[in-house]
């Protein structure tokens, strides 16, 4: 990161003992400071970081913005004779993003940001795997991509760094307005628009129009990349291909960068998009939407179409994310990060194109509202037609995927719903078998990662 005159780039109160120093690095974090280091006190739902600035002074930061001080004689005296400075400031998230905004103004590099209902952070980290092989590439590390993380991500880029990949999300509207205009991409990527977050935004076409709120940053003559394959994208695209440039992915729908000949196998997929064969390490057919928007934006950035093959060829999916395990010739596909309607759908699909017994083990799907009781239920209709041979559900709302798939009618003798993860453990131990499938997915907040763990 290049040195940032902090008392010039953010609206302040009060300035205890300004100091005149470079700056290294900018954190909110007190276990990441270094030595003249910046640390922004930020609160959260469960700590106030404002709290810790002392801690970031002993680490050997030099500056510390907060939103809640109360100074003192010991503070000030501190202050002055150690060569530190405290900012007061009215909102440090502000703050933050300011800091980050002026850091992206300085960048001289391409852009690319990615938002959508689902896929966002593996579809980035393909895109990564593309483009690091001709750039000094840098990504939004994990998912950090909300008010805090993403600013957060933009300021941690080294000097060298002439790519940069941000993911986006939200779970309001205005949200992804404030991280665009930020960010100001010159391409935006929009992987789809599901139901993740209705509870809050009422409407798929809400969620859409959340989605869009990324073209208010858009570079001039930016490029806009869609999922044609996606309803509302589509709809969206017929309606504004005049408007933008826009380039498009798909499979169903003729689009730019269209996957055909798919062969999908139990832990890889290749497929042909125009005219060269692609191969992908992981199995499911929502990593072949990643893939090809990885194609996409290596076309547009002159990427070697044997690197961009090689990248995605290499690429290796985040922790806890369509995670396949091989233990005691069963197989467990710990997708517990999260979970939302369309995931949950794409990972049971998957699970249905294994060999050998096929178990599901699902958790409540969080933020849905007045549509979760629904939206479980739709789940449970695709386990009856995908023909899983074992459901067992856990929590609150997923008792209506088991109801559901019943009522349609699966077989209730190989149907099980728990209030704990530890009495599906024992159950999922007892009846476990070599050569069975066990898919292991529901929200965060449900901690099925412990199921994973014991089973």
């Amino acid at each position: 990161m290049k040195s940032i005159d902090i008392y010039k780039n953010i609206e302040y109160i009060k300035i205890y003992n300004e100091i005149n120093i470079d700056i290294n690095n900018i954190s909110i974090d007190t276990r990441n400071i270094k030595d003249n280091d910046c640390f922004i006190g930020v609160k959260g739902e469960k700590f106030d970081g404002n709290l810790f600035y002392k801690d970031a002074f002993d680490k050997g930061a030099s500056i510390c913005i907060l939103d809640n001080y109360k100074e003192s004689e010991e503070d000030l005296k501190y202050l002055k004779d150690n060569n530190k400075s405290i900012i007061l400031v009215e909102n440090s998230v502000i703050s933050l993003g300011k800091l980050a905004s002026y850091v992206r103004d300085n960048f001289e590099y391409p852009v690319i940001a990615i938002t959508g209902s689902s896929g966002k952070t593996s579809t980035k980290d393909i895109v990564y795997s593309v483009l690091s092989h001709k750039y000094n590439a840098h990504k939004t590390p994990g998912n950090k991509n909300n008010f805090t993380g993403l600013p957060t991500s933009l300021l941690s880029i080294e000097e060298d760094t002439n790519m940069l990949i941000l993911e986006m999300g939200m779970n309001h509207l205005g949200e992804i307005s404030y991280l665009t205009n930020i960010v100001k991409p010159n391409v935006a990527v929009i992987t789809n628009v599901g139901t993740a977050h209705i509870g809050n935004l009422g409407s798929r076409e809400n969620i859409l129009k959340a989605k869009l709120e990324i073209l208010e940053g858009l570079k001039k003559d930016g490029i806009v990349v869609i999922n044609n394959d996606n309803g509302l994208l589509h709809e969206w695209y017929l309606n504004n291909k005049d408007k933008y440039k826009i380039v498009t992915i798909g499979i169903d729908n003729k689009s730019d960068y269209q996957a055909k000949n798919i062969k999908e196998h139990e832990s890889s997929s290749e497929f042909i998009c125009n005219d060269e064969k692609y191969f992908i390490n992981v199995g499911g057919k929502h990593f072949i939407y990643n893939s090809l928007v990885a194609i996409a934006l290596g076309s547009i950035y002159n990427v070697d179409i044997k690197d961009i093959k090689k990248g995605i060829e290499e690429f290796e999916l985040s922790s806890n994310r369509m995670n396949v395990i091989k233990k005691d010739s069963i197989t467990i596909i710990d997708d517990t990060y999260n979970a939302n309607y369309d995931s949950m759908k794409y990972a049971i699909k998957y699970l249905s194109n294994l060999n050998g017994r096929k178990i599901a083990v699902l958790g409540d799907m969080k933020e849905l509202g007045d549509y979760s009781i629904n939206l479980h239920k739709e789940i449970g209709k695709l386990i009856y037609e995908e023909k899983i041979d074992v459901l067992i559900t856990v929590g609150d709302d997923s008792k209506y995927i088991n109801e559901e798939s019943i009522k349609l009618g699966f077989n209730k003798e190989n149907s099980y719903h728990f209030d704990d993860n530890k009495d599906a453990i024992k159950l999922i131990n007892k009846i476990k078998n070599k050569k069975d499938n066990i898919l292991v997915k529901a929200s965060n907040s449900m901690n099925f990662k412990e199921i994973v763990g014991g089973i």
